[in-house]
């Protein structure tokens, strides 16, 4: 829908699994449906970011592949996939010795000052009236986006029909007003029918919202940062382990860290009230250096 919304032309492959089995057979078929629509074509490089599949039928069949990682703690999907890539691009913050473990080899590690989401942001232009194009309904002075957690993910065993931020809510909801993008229909079904809570339907700018809001609170990762890199404060209650991208930006004071409900509503309520200001954040251009890579190894195969 996204790729729709910006009328981007692409080839849609496979789908996801919800159980483990189900994972499984859908990396398998993808796997066979990559395969079929790659070998008809004449590709010089293979580029993805934390695809299992994509390296995988690259290597197969002799193309050679750009991989961009941010993740260190996707167990499955390092081990699967890093032995395999040509060259890794990842954030200088992760432990490359976390990468060797997984079959990673050192010499093809390349680092960056950053994470991938300042990708998100090459030719953005913020939309000052996303709220009135929405036609969302904000009675309240301030505004908070919250994201569940990733509970489909392979790296996160959660139960998808529950979400950390439900208790969040329950005391942010008489504060300001409360907008949540689900990432599947039973994560929307949790925040039905709560007062001065919104569900968005993606896809929307989101970009644009985070911009616009007050504060985001969030139990995933990418929309956490790419709120840190737009300067709107932010909190992550991620339920797994810290991941070295997320502590790049606590590290520079762009974003709070917490699980517990106390701290995350007394943080909540301080930064609705008194913003952070804007803060310097130094960074390498990841396009240059993806663009520059791509190319290298396409001329590395004639």
């Amino acid at each position: 829908k996204l790729m729709d919304m910006y009328d981007i032309d692409f080839v849609s492959v496979g789908k996801h699994g919800v159980t483990l089995e189900e994972k499984l057979k859908e990396s398998a078929e993808r796997v066979v449906n990559l395969a079929d629509l790659i070998s008809g074509e004449n590709f010089d490089v293979a580029l993805s970011k934390h695809s299992i599949e994509l390296p995988r039928v690259a290597f197969g069949l002799g193309i050679p592949s750009l991989f961009v990682l941010d993740n260190e703690h996707a167990m499955a999907a390092n081990k699967l996939t890093l032995p395999l890539c040509s060259k890794i691009i990842v954030p200088s913050i992760i432990d490359e010795w976390k990468l060797i473990q997984y079959g990673a080899n050192p010499n093809d590690i390349i680092k960056y000052n950053g994470t991938s989401e300042l990708m998100h942001f090459n030719n953005f232009k913020f939309n000052e009236n996303v709220f009135d194009d929405l036609g969302l309904d904000l009675p309240l002075q301030k505004t908070i986006l919250m994201r569940p957690e990733p509970s489909l993910a392979s790296y996160l065993n959660t139960d998808c029909r529950k979400s950390v931020l439900s208790p969040v809510v329950d005391v942010l909801k008489e504060y300001a007003n409360i907008l949540i993008l689900p990432r599947f229909k039973e994560q929307a079904e949790i925040f039905e029918g709560i007062k001065n809570v919104t569900i968005l339907k993606p896809p929307v700018d989101t970009s644009s919202i985070i911009k616009a809001c007050d504060l985001v609170i969030g139990a995933g990762g990418t929309m956490n940062r790419e709120a840190a890199i737009l300067q709107t404060p932010v909190i992550s209650c991620y339920p797994g382990d810290t991941l070295s991208v997320d502590q790049f930006y606590v590290n520079n004071g762009l974003m709070y860290r917490t699980t517990d409900l106390e701290e995350i509503t007394k943080q909540a309520l301080s930064f609705i009230v008194n913003p952070h200001k804007p803060i310097g954040l130094k960074t390498d251009n990841l396009f240059e250096l993806i663009i520059n890579k791509t190319y290298e190894l396409a001329n590395s195969k004639k």
